[in-house]
């Protein structure tokens, strides 16, 4: 199949990946960095970023070597590419974002078992070409990494009462006056929203402004598809 082939739709894959398959509201996968890692804005956009490289590269290298491995031994070979490309994101954040990959810890790693990449190497990158494949990953990824920004500002702000500190983790000194206090100075922080059982609520919360978005839009294309029926008024008259 070549990559300007009428059956790949880049419209629908950035769709699927941004929203309507989207790894964790509508998939429910990797939620372990979700939960752990969604504790702030910065948090989530490095672990988001991470993630979406990770995704676009083995994708990548899955699409170019797919005719070279055995349908035996795919899934290993899968495994393998995606644990290379995890571990130059891990080099690369060691030298340019180094007290990020320190927060980040061992989640960084654990993008290898994140079953959303492995997922998009066989459904997807296994059986389409280089480019599609690759805007697979970047869209999956970049799906990913809009909730797991949304969630962490959503208990930053209530948690701790900012928005974007310690962007400087990610974009170095230049940043470190990027936060912003909606609250004022003396917000109390709100411990819940910070805390594990936190992220299980907001992430719920999340999922049911998803489904409540796609449910309006259905209703919206059901009337529209419906055909007006005409009414006829019956007049009565008298002998």
């Amino acid at each position: 199949m070549s990559s300007d082939s009428p059956a790949i739709s880049y419209r629908q894959i950035i769709v699927d990946g941004l929203w309507a398959k989207n790894a964790i509201t509508v998939q429910l996968l990797g939620l372990c960095p979700i939960l752990a890692v969604s504790g702030s804005v910065v948090n989530g956009l490095g672990m988001g970023l991470a993630t979406v490289f990770v995704l676009a590269l083995s994708n990548a290298t899955v699409s170019l070597a797919r005719a070279q491995v055995p349908a035996e031994i795919r899934l290993p070979v899968f495994v393998m590419i995606i644990a290379s490309a995890t571990t130059c994101i891990e080099f690369i954040m060691q030298a340019y974002a180094f007290e990020m990959y320190q927060v980040l810890g061992i989640f960084i790693p654990l993008i290898t078992t994140n079953c959303n990449v492995l997922g998009r190497a066989e459904s997807f990158a296994s059986k389409n070409p280089l480019l599609p494949s690759m805007v697979d990953g970047a869209m999956m990824g970049l799906g990913f990494l809009a909730v797991l920004v949304l969630l962490g500002g959503m208990r930053e702000l209530l948690g701790a009462g900012t928005l974007f500190a310690n962007m400087d983790l990610l974009f170095g000194p230049a940043a470190k006056d990027w936060v912003v206090h909606p609250f004022g100075d003396g917000y109390p922080g709100f411990l819940f929203a910070i805390l594990p059982p936190g992220a299980f609520f907001f992430l719920g919360l999340i999922i049911a402004g998803k489904n409540l978005v796609d449910h309006h839009q259905k209703e919206r294309e059901k009337a529209r598809a419906t055909p007006a029926v005409k009414t006829s008024r019956r007049v009565r008259t008298t002998g």
